[in-house]
């Protein structure tokens, strides 16, 4: 009876990264079409929107792991998909077509993911996010949400989001009504899905040998970043550089800060000093990023490449 129950594991295992992509790719959607609505910049839309919608499976997944007393899974979960945003996700939409950084971005959103890092590196060298500790990190989010709208006003695209002169009121209201339903769904399915995946995945560790840490930074990381590969590789195709770029840099720095922060408000979080050498490959990896951003302006083929070459080098690591 025990091996037919652990034979469904990675069934339901599965089951939860379907519910945890299908719910995220649904809530970006319905908040991609109301951003528009808006009339916001796509620059912004990834910032926040997209950023914030596709960082929704980071915050659920850690969210539970804190709940059942998982600490190294919620933290490694972020560090983990911090570096997947970079190297995997940027790396596979740069292949496809070559990533271009607007200067605004660069300004203003470069400063913030450095910020960002640098506040969670501390966080993880001083082992313990604590009540105070993670108001500091919401506040610095909120700070940096407010920021970028009050910038974003003097550089709207507004070519590319006006809408028609008299638009027909009835489709409007029914276009509006079917994006809200996206997003409750979305919601509703990121939190059952990561729900059953995080359940699953400290059993299946559990039963392996595995340690928590190491799931946390390589599946759970790697899962709860498809949303962000979905929408970055989309965008690429569709030549929106300004969404595919803007969502990376809008999810690591509301991982960093909002997660962690927003857990330690109601939960204070202790931080394993073996995750020390994994907060120290994210912080390098963000810093080569904007290295290509400042000198280049742009993410390449071969850069995209090279980003996933490091990638398979850190699984490498890991597993070694």
């Amino acid at each position: 009876m025990v091996e037919y129950f652990w034979i469904f594991r990675p069934l339901l295992f599965i089951l939860g990264f379907v519910l945890l992509i299908g719910g995220g790719n649904l809530l970006v959607n319905g908040a991609v079409a109301l951003a528009r609505r808006l009339k916001l910049s796509p620059l912004l839309i990834g910032l926040t929107i997209v950023g914030f919608g596709t960082s929704v499976p980071e915050l659920i997944a850690s969210l539970f792991a804190l709940n059942q007393s998982v600490p190294d899974l919620a933290v490694g979960n972020v560090i983990g998909s911090n570096i997947a945003n970079i190297l995997l996700v940027l790396g596979a939409a740069a292949c496809i077509r070559t990533i271009k950084i607007s200067k605004l971005s660069l300004r203003r959103d470069g400063k913030f993911l450095l910020l960002a890092t640098f506040v969670l590196l501390c966080a993880v060298f001083f082992g313990r996010i604590n009540f105070w500790v993670g108001l500091i990190m919401c506040l610095c989010l909120a700070y940096y949400v407010y920021y970028a709208y009050q910038t974003d006003k003097k550089h709207v695209q507004s070519e590319q989001l006006q809408e028609p002169a008299h638009p027909r009121r009835r489709e409007r209201k029914k276009m509006a009504w079917v994006d809200f339903v996206n997003l409750a769904l979305g919601i509703g399915l990121t939190c059952f899905g990561a729900n059953i995946l995080v359940d699953n995945a400290v059993l299946l560790a559990q039963h392996a040998g595995i340690s928590t840490e190491i799931i946390g930074l390589t599946l759970i990381a790697i899962g709860t970043s498809l949303p962000e590969l979905a929408t970055s590789v989309v965008a690429s195709v569709k030549k929106q550089s300004d969404i595919a770029f803007g969502n990376i840099v809008g999810s690591n720095i509301y991982n960093a800060l909002f997660i962690l922060g927003f857990l330690a408000l109601f939960k204070p979080i202790h931080v394993q000093s073996s995750l020390r050498p994994d907060v120290l490959w994210m912080t390098a990896v963000t810093l080569l990023l904007l290295f290509f951003a400042y000198t280049r302006h742009k993410l390449s083929k071969a850069t995209g490449a090279l980003f996933l070459v490091i990638y398979a080098i850190y699984i490498y690591y890991l597993g070694a």
